[in-house]
């Protein structure tokens, strides 16, 4: 489905209490604001001199050939000219203020919304389409405040101070400036609508756009796209997105300048009115010929103003729409939270407790944003609504190390993913040294939980930041240690650049089991009481994997340790094995044991469908 294509971008009518969260946002900028208005107002007021300099000059100072009066005159108006743009910078500085304060301040609350957002919600939602909300629309909806609010005040306190000069100057010309006025509201509503509504299917093609090229110009994406051949089917796909942009694009400038264009015509035919009615009774003695050049320049503008207001509905909507997507990620709903009252884990021992637990992997609406998965032409709730766990239990003695092995699907990756609350339990509980795991600060559980992955992630950094970050505050001594412990520093050492080498996007400028051995090394210098390793010697040859082995036995000591394997010799060395099948434990003892007693695991071990020797 193309994002045009979407429901989302059908609707035209902003959300209930969109203004008033606006406003919450800006409350902190009331003192600014409030400057920028009285500014407004100053230039509004400053703008009305140079037309009353004009017409005393003609009416009075001329016919009077009064010299210093011409002077003082032309001085007033260069004082009020040169005020008016102090006050213009005045203006800029408190927008400046305002507008880049607002985008701070949305990005700030979206960023952390989007941390605390479950892994779910990320599993659903291409990576492009979160850039695009903290970007494209967080500054769409600071142009909304800063831009168009501004803009819509600033026309009022003009259009105001306008009419009022004008009324006093002459009420009946005055009058007949506003004749035209149904003229500008008419045509505003229709073209409103639907420049909202092009503005809404733009966004949604620039965020597939954006989806796209964050996919696949990254390391993976592009190898992918080279191995496979498929060049030209990218770019034919990125060119539609591209031209979607386009062609809203054109129809959004089409529109509003034909709506501009007729507008304007309508201004010219109503100045046209002012002079031809003027000059006659300039001819007939009821007003000064000073008058009527005071009125025609005053007249320029109320029509400029008067063609902003009128316009004013369609730009405020169309800037809206960026604060409707930007407070549609942050009313999200937040699978996993922190209770109120939840206490620390403090100084744990590590015994873990799996009890009677069900699980399923939560349905969309619980975990992600149907307008971010419709950008990625996603759609519907793709999770199977069936238990991945049924009943299960397992209990995981302190520093004990349990093995979980079985076929692939069998629940083993969704089990370790309920301990540091990745996932929260459908039924049945999580416990760690007694204390359900929904019960504590996410903080204090994470922290005392360590994770090596089968493909652990390396932020394009240097290899001492990837380091460092299980622990900020590391000394190089203690980077040194963690990697020699984890058979890395060598390898690091004899790099030109060390501990400061870049290790690219993802750490691909490093092999598998360099990033694997990185990861080990980050875990042991995080120093967690529990460690969970999903297939963490994957991909080591014997050579490393027995120097990991070693390494991981030192470091397991004293810690609880869940292993997934698929290494015989990885399993052999845990203290017991839990066979999964099912979603449930089916048998659980020693590799000895297991195999003694005859079961599905020995089975599975003999046909060698469930382990790969070393």
């Amino acid at each position: 489905m193309m994002p045009g294509d979407s429901d989302s971008v059908r609707g035209v009518e902003l959300a209930d209490g969109t203004l008033r969260r606006v406003w919450k946002f800006a409350r902190p900028y009331r003192t600014t604001i409030i400057v920028f208005l009285l500014a407004i107002l100053l230039a509004a007021l400053l703008a009305l001199v140079p037309p009353f300099v004009v017409r005393e000059i003609l009416d009075n100072a001329i016919p009077n050939e009064d010299r210093d009066r011409i002077i003082w005159l032309a001085a007033i108006a260069v004082v009020a000219a040169l005020s008016d743009a102090g006050l213009a910078i005045v203006q800029r500085w408190c927008s400046a203020q305002v507008g880049e304060g607002l985008i701070y301040d949305l990005r700030s609350a979206l960023f952390a919304k989007v941390q605390r957002m479950p892994i779910a919600f990320f599993t659903r939602t291409p990576t492009g389409s979160i850039t695009s909300r903290l970007n494209t629309d967080v500054v769409g909806a600071q142009t909304a405040v800063t831009s168009t609010l501004g803009s819509v005040v600033s026309n009022v306190i003009v259009l105001g101070t306008t009419l009022t000069a004008m009324f006093a100057l002459e009420w009946r010309l005055t009058l007949l400036t506003l004749v035209v006025l149904p003229l500008f509201i008419v045509p505003a509503r229709r073209v409103g609508k639907r420049l909202q509504g092009i503005s809404r299917e733009q966004m949604g093609y620039n965020a597939a756009m954006n989806t796209q090229m964050t996919e696949r110009f990254n390391v993976s994406g592009a190898t992918l796209v080279k191995l496979f051949g498929s060049g030209t089917r990218e770019r034919t796909s990125f060119d539609s997105r591209a031209a979607g942009v386009r062609d809203t694009g054109i129809r959004a400038a089409m529109y509003g300048r034909v709506f501009f264009v007729a507008l304007g015509l309508v201004g010219a035919i109503g100045t046209a009115a002012i002079y031809g009615v003027g000059a006659l009774m300039v001819v007939d003695g009821d007003i000064s010929s000073g008058t009527l050049v005071a009125l025609a320049a005053l007249v320029t503008r109320v029509y400029q103003p008067l063609t902003g207001l009128t316009n004013a509905r369609v730009d405020l909507m169309t800037s809206m729409v960026s604060f409707e997507r930007v407070f549609e990620v942050l009313d999200a709903p937040e699978a996993i939270q922190e209770k109120p009252g939840a206490i620390d884990l403090v100084d744990p021992v590590g015994t873990i407790e799996f009890d009677d637990v069900v699980f399923r992997y939560p349905p969309a609406s619980a975990s992600a944003i149907a307008s971010m998965e419709q950008n990625a032409g996603l759609g519907g709730d793709t999770d199977p609504d069936v238990d991945v766990l049924h009943g299960f239990d397992l209990s995981v003695a302190a520093g004990e190390t349990v093995a979980l092995v079985g076929a692939s699907g069998a629940g083993k990756s969704t089990t370790i993913s309920l301990v540091p609350r990745l996932y929260d339990v459908s039924s049945g509980a999580v416990r760690i040294d007694g204390h359900d795991v929904r019960d504590l600060t996410l903080d204090t559980l994470r922290t005392s939980i360590g994770v090596v992955s089968q493909d652990p992630h390396l932020f394009h950094e240097t290899i001492g930041d990837n380091l460092r970050y299980a622990d900020p505050d590391a000394s190089d001594e203690q980077l040194v240690a963690a990697a020699s412990a984890a058979r890395i520093h060598d390898t690091i050492a004899a790099l030109p650049d060390g501990y400061d080498t870049v290790v690219g996007e993802r750490g691909y400028r490093l092999s598998g089991g360099e990033k694997q051995r990185l990861a080990i090394a980050r875990l042991l210098l995080k120093d967690p009481a529990i460690m969970i390793l999903d297939e963490a010697t994957s991909h080591l040859d014997n050579d490393n994997e027995a120097h990991i082995q070693e390494a991981l036995e030192h470091a397991l000591e004293g810690r609880t340790a869940i292993v997934i394997a698929h290494r015989l010799s990885t399993i052999r060395s845990a203290d017991r094995i839990a066979f999964i099948e099912g979603g449930r434990v089916a048998e659980l003892g020693t590799h000895d044991e297991l195999v003694a007693a005859n079961g599905r695991y020995a089975h599975q071990l003999a046909a060698g469908e469930l382990v790969a020797p070393t």
